[in-house]
């Protein structure tokens, strides 16, 4: 059964992407409130009260974040809008700004308000250029319309926001390379303290949020904190969008309430409609490329028997050995016929190329990793390549300046927990693993 939709409510009217159908159906609302109604620390306790958690990935509460910024006299504070969406399986956020890009903008005056913000960027990611001028097309008309600028609604408060390409590089999704691109730098992530917070932007505080948690925040605003904090599950609250993509019947972006189980999302006839062409399923990552992999039996139920829901804690629930984590929402399936080896090996690739070469375990490991995955799955490798990539895992977790250390090493950690036998069969079918994907499934999950 289809739930509630906060951001995607409107996504299907004609014209939404234009200030006129935006405004006509409800737009900037928010706005109106916060500026005629309600102080900067209003908008923040309401914040807090939803319970909103970062939708990048991190799940950190909102609110306390936006709590966490020093306002320092005579220092300019900003808010930054990570828009550079790069995490494989993920592409909710290039839905949301591409079909309603209002949202965001109304979002960010609302949000830049709370922070006292005067100048707010969206940082976007450099491939999506043609979002980049739907962008920049709304922020005119925002402009137009006396929602940017000068004395914003008669209310004395003053807002410029401006959309800022990055370069194509996954690194800068996080938030301090993603500061350090913006001022101009190589996109390397910096040593944390100071925070961001305290010190960002130009040495000033900053806050990073990303597309879809400063979309949120408008529902908030409209209609309560209190109001948001009663969709979802315990510390899950509000909705969540959901990008779903692999060996699906039906692919697409989803507005989910938190706490849907997982066993409805992946059968329901309102959701993905179950595994393509009838097949089987074989494991998913329900979080993006950086999350631990889950076999088809700990899919839609927990290792204590529990059903599994889509929320942050139920992912999680069994830690790494028997969990995952929500993530950014990229949920990908994998039926019967797909290979974890190969699968595993292609994000690997993926992560040695994105690394940004500033720690060595990052910058060595994530190269070893990729190139014993190569050789384990064209046949080429032996049994101790599977202990040399616990062992390189183990070197890299922990031990890097920001996460995309851990991000490489988490996905073929929990490959090999859960997928051993698939990782020594191609090295005991060594011909046969250079010639053929291998689609070991047992007892496999059925709606």
């Amino acid at each position: 059964m289809k739930g509630r939709k906060l951001l995607l409510d409107k996504i299907g009217i004609s014209g939404i992407e234009t200030f006129e159908i935006y405004k006509k159906n409800g737009g900037y609302r928010s706005v109106e409130k916060a500026l005629k109604s309600m102080s900067p620390e209003d908008v923040v306790e309401e914040v807090k009260k939803s319970g909103l958690r970062g939708r990048g990935g991190a799940g950190f509460p909102t609110g306390m974040k936006w709590s966490f910024l020093a306002k320092p006299e005579g220092v300019p504070r900003y808010l930054v809008c990570n828009a550079d969406e790069s995490e494989p399986g993920t592409f909710k956020d290039r839905y949301l700004m591409e079909h309603i890009p209002h949202l965001l903008i109304e979002g960010m005056i609302t949000s830049s308000y709370a922070l006292g913000s005067n100048l707010s960027f969206i940082y976007i990611r450099g491939e999506f250029m043609w979002i980049l001028h739907i962008l920049e097309k709304a922020i005119a008309e925002a402009y137009n319309n006396g929602y940017l600028g000068k004395n914003i609604l008669g209310s004395g408060y003053d807002l410029d926001l401006r959309v800022m390409p990055g370069g194509g590089a996954y690194i800068c999704g996080e938030e301090t390379a993603l500061l350090e691109s913006l001022e101009g730098k190589r996109g390397n992530p910096r040593m944390k303290p100071p925070f961001p917070a305290v010190k960002g932007l130009w040495g000033c505080p900053t806050v990073v949020n990303n597309v879809e948690s400063i979309a949120a925040v408008v529902p908030i605003v409209n209609d309560g904190g209190d109001a948001y904090a009663q969709i979802g599950i315990g510390k899950s609250t509000g909705t969540k969008l959901i990008s779903a993509c692999g060996n699906l019947a039906r692919p697409g972006v989803y507005e989910i309430e938190l706490g849907l189980s997982v066993e409805e999302f992946i059968y329901g006839d309102d959701w993905c409609r179950g595994i393509a062409n009838g097949k089987k399923i074989k494991a998913c990552v329900p979080g993006g490329s950086s999350v631990p992999i889950l076999p088809h039996y700990l899919i839609t139920k927990t290792a204590s028997g529990e059903n599994r829901l889509m929320s942050y804690e139920s992912l999680a629930d069994g830690g790494f050995l028997s969990g995952s984590m929500l993530g950014s929402g990229g949920f990908i399936a994998f039926d019967e016929d797909q290979c974890i080896v190969r699968n595993t090996w292609n994000f690997a690739r993926f992560y040695s190329h994105e690394s940004c070469g500033q720690c060595s375990p990052c910058r060595e490991g994530t190269g070893w990793m990729e190139k014993v995955l190569n050789r384990l799955e064209h046949g080429e490798g032996n049994l101790r390549d599977i202990e040399l990539l616990e062992e390189i895992n183990k070197k890299i977790e922990g031990n890097t300046i920001c996460p995309l250390g851990d991000a490489a090493a988490w996905p073929v950690a929990a490959a090999i927990r859960h997928f051993r036998d698939e990782f020594e069969w191609h090295v005991t079918n060594r011909e046969e693993s250079q010639t053929r994907n291998y689609g070991l499934c047992k007892e496999p999950v059925t709606a």
